[in-house]
Formats: structure tokens, sequence, C-alpha cells
């Protein structure tokens, strides 16, 4: 009998299953004499599946947390193929310091930043988990936008007040046409059979959102245009940064509106049965590869190393337009917030092809959002503390652009639902947008680009 009981905890064991609620269910069963119990603790110390007994095994926890630190970079560093251009961000910062070749820096840098961008979205997919959708949303949105605050920053102490406006200004083009006009296309041709459905209430707010944003720049360009300041210089400079003191409040409000005051406006569409009603298993099956705060730890780690890269990204821009013959207005426009977004846009594509549209919402237009009635306005207080006069005159061509861009989505958004054709669109507007800004020169950044920085 004895030799029974041996072998049936010894099989448990190495089958790797038995933990502290196990063994407290064999001891209630079978009473074992202390010689066994010293056994029974040696076998699990030496068990290959290292199991976790608290508060007698320090030398197996010291070792389970190694296997985990092991095992979370195996899953977010090593599982993608795209991880590949990882070692160009580090190719980057040596070609910086070794050669003037700002072109090769850039292209580098770009490349490097790439990957960083996809495994932000990926970590911020897996934090969404633990979160919900909305918040969800909000945190993709955030961690997307970040490297784009700390670049705007250091440009504008670098007296590039036109490379950050246009950066700006190019990553919510990039996210209410590219990001999410893909996130359309992709998911409509998964669940091309249907018309997948969104939450209208999150459209028509942040919609709303984007429309005092373009009346925001508009008033400051029009003024300007028409030469009808009362005091030539400081008018413009005044109500730029009194409007976006009041973008700012706003965006406040609509934090705490979306968080706290209306929550039910923000449910999933999966609770009120219309989004996953042929797949109800699909999400159940579903589940994190990391934990919360691993999450959390990467989207840091992250965060931190693209905004390194990015630094040196802005530093080559005059250099890779002179090398590349290329307008310094396009790639502040075009180039980098594509590289800027890959997270978002990763992340985006993401939901959407698993029916979670809400949250790819979230991410395009929640970005965009964010980047209008926060990045902007934020970016105007930072310069008006360095004493910097960056200002809400984004140019004519600018604003207008801007302007025709959220009137052409918030047309798309007032159904609730979205399907491949409504991507394609979306996308062909953004291909527009690029031709457009690849034959428009700006006078203000090539004047800007020769001028000494301080």
């Amino acid at each position: 009998m004895d030799y029974k009981l041996q072998v049936g905890v010894q099989s448990y064991l190495e089958m790797g299953s038995l933990d502290d609620k196990s063994m407290h269910d064999l001891d209630d069963e079978c009473l074992y004499s202390p010689a066994e119990m010293d056994v029974q603790k040696t076998q699990s110390t030496n068990s290959n599946e290292h199991v976790s007994l608290p508060g007698s095994l320090p030398v197996g926890g010291n070792k389970m947390i190694r296997n985990g630190i092991y095992k979370s970079i195996k899953t977010v560093v090593f599982s993608n193929k795209l991880n590949l251009l990882m070692p160009f961000g580090p190719l980057a910062i040596l070609v910086h310091k070794l050669t003037a070749h700002n072109g090769w820096v850039f292209f580098l840098s770009l490349l490097g930043i790439t990957p960083l961008a996809e495994r932000l979205g990926y970590a911020t997919e897996q934090l969404a988990f633990f979160t919900g959708p909305t918040v969800g949303g909000l945190l993709n949105a955030t961690f997307g936008n970040a490297t784009e605050l700390i670049i705007s920053i250091y440009a504008l102490k670098s007296g590039m007040i036109r490379v950050v406006q246009l950066s700006l200004l190019g990553s919510i083009l990039s996210n209410m046409l590219l990001v999410l006009g893909c996130a359309f296309f992709c998911g409509g041709l998964v669940y091309h059979g249907k018309e997948q459905v969104f939450t209208k209430a999150t459209a028509v707010v942040n919609s709303g959102l984007l429309l005092m944003a373009v009346m925001g720049l508009l008033f400051p360009a029009v003024l300007h245009y028409t030469h009808t300041e009362r005091q030539a210089g400081k008018s413009e400079l005044a109500l730029s940064r009194f409007s976006s003191c009041i973008m700012l409040v706003a965006y406040g409000a609509y934090l705490f509106f979306q968080l706290k005051s209306q929550k039910d406006l923000y449910v999933r569409i999966d609770e009120e049965g219309s989004q996953n009603e042929e797949n109800p298993d699909d999400e159940d099956d579903e589940a994190p590869e990391i934990s919360k705060w691993e999450s959390v730890i990467w989207l840091a780690i992250m965060t931190a190393w693209i905004s390194i890269l990015s630094d040196y990204l802005v530093d080559a821009i005059e250099g890779a337009s002179e090398a590349w013959d290329v307008p310094i207005a396009f790639i502040s426009v075009i180039l980098l917030p594509i590289i800027g977004n890959a997270a978002e846009h990763a992340s985006a594509i993401l939901f959407a092809t698993k029916d979670k549209l809400d949250i790819s919402l979230g991410v395009a237009i929640g970005s965009s959002t964010q980047i209008s009635m926060f990045g902007i306005p934020f970016c105007v207080v930072i310069g008006w503390m360095m004493g910097r006069e960056m200002n809400l005159d984004f140019q004519l061509f600018e604003t207008a652009t801007l302007f025709i861009t959220v009137i052409v989505v918030a047309f798309f958004l007032q159904e609730g639902t979205s399907n491949y054709f409504k991507g394609l669109m979306l996308i062909l507007c953004y291909l527009i947008v690029a031709a457009s800004f690849f034959v428009h020169e700006d006078r203000l950044s090539t004047g800007e680009g020769k001028q000494p920085k301080t």
C-alpha cells in the first residue's frame, strides 16, 4: 500500500500537476511519515516543471523568475519575423556616430522603428485583455502617440516648429485615412459576408471633437491670411495659445465623459448581440500570452527605445531630404507618420480581423482625436513655456487638407457600419493626400531648415 502511494505521488510530480492545492488534497487522503514528506519535497525541488511551493523553495522561485523572463522575451521578441529588423536601430546610431550620411541614418532608423512600433501594438493588445475595449483603445492611442509627443518636444527645443506642425498633422491624416481604411478593408475581407458594426456614439463624439480641432486650427490661419489682426504678429499667437488651453480643457472633459459619466454608451457591441452572433465562442477561446505587468513593462521598454531612435530620425530629416531630393513636408507628413503609427496600424487591423471594430475605431479615430485635441495644444503650451512661438496656424494648404479629411471620414462613420469598400475608399483618399504633399513645396519648412539650430 505504501509503495502504491509513493508511485502515485511520484507520477503527479513528474507530470508537473502537483501544486499547493493538490498537495493538501493528497495529504488529507493519506497520512505520510516525516521521511516520506522530506522525499516528496526533494522530488518537487528537482522536478523539471518547477513546482511552486511558496515560502519553502526560494531557489526554485528564482529559477521560475528566470524562466518567466526568458519566456516573456521569447514571446515578445522572438515570435515575429518582423523583429529581424530590430538590429537596424543600433546600426543607425552607429552610422550616425561614425559617418555623416544622414540619408542612411534616416533609412536605418525607419527600419529599426518599424518592428518596435509593431511590438508596441502587440503589448497594448495583450493589456487590452485586462482593461476592456474603451480603456484598451485609449491606452493604445496614448502609447502610440507618446513617441510623437517626445519627438515634438525635442524638435521644439531645436527650434524646428514647422517639423512639429507637419508631423502632428501627418499623424492625424495617417490615422484617419490609412489606419482606419486598412482596418475597414482587412476586416471587410475577413467578414465579407456581412457588414461589421461599431458603436455610433463613439464615432459621433470623436467626429465632433475633430471638427472642434479643425475650428481651432482654421481661425488662426484665416486671421493670418486676411491680415485682420489687431496687433500684427501678436494676435495670431495669443489666439493660438488661448484656443490651445480651451482644447485641453475640452479633451479632459471628453476623457471624463468617456470613462466615467457615460460608460454605458461605450459598451461592447457583442453585448448587444450584433457583432459576434456568428462566433459567440471566439472571444472565450482567446487568452493573453503575457501577464498584465509584463505588458506594462514591455510598453515602457518599447516606448523608450522608439523615442531614442526617433531623436536620430529627426536629426537626419533635412539631410535625407537633400540626399533623396524629397520635400521635407512629404517626409514629415507622410513617411514619419507611417512608421510612427505602425503600432496603431498593426493593432487596428488585428482587432478588425477579429471583429472588434470598437477597439479599432478607438485606436484609429481615438489617436487622431488625442493628437488634435491634446498633442497639438500641448505642444503650443510647451513651446510657450520654452519661449518658442508655436502657434495653430498650420498654413492654408495643410488646414484645408485636414478639414476635408475630417468631413470625409465623418460621412463614412455616420452609419455605424463598415465594409471593405469603405476601407478601400479611405486608402485611396490617403494616396491623393500623399501625392498632394509630394508636389507641394512648403517654403516655411525649407527656410526653417536653413536656419541654424539653437
